[in-house]
């Protein structure tokens, strides 16, 4: 059948690079990376309080209208009992 003919992969040069020296800034004795992590660790604490959070006060805004809407219900129900 036919058989489509694939592109030959282009080979890579061989030769060989020599790494370059450079000066180490002035601030290298102390490491960055422990900052950024503990940076990146206290974005992420704060987004999960701020989303535990307002988990919480949606619950406690739907408590809140639930009980009034059967408060509602009971004193309409307590009113017209009472004019029988």
């Amino acid at each position: 059948m036919l058989r489509p003919k694939l592109p030959d992969i282009p080979t890579l040069p061989t030769t060989t690079l020599t790494p370059q020296h450079t000066q180490a800034p002035a601030s290298a004795g102390r490491p960055v990376a422990p900052y950024v992590g503990a940076g990146v660790g206290a974005v992420a604490a704060v987004v999960v309080v701020g989303i535990v959070l307002t988990a919480l006060l949606a619950a406690v805004a739907v408590t809140a209208v639930s009980v009034a809407v059967a408060a509602v219900v009971l004193r309409s129900l307590l009113s017209s009992a009472n004019k029988r």
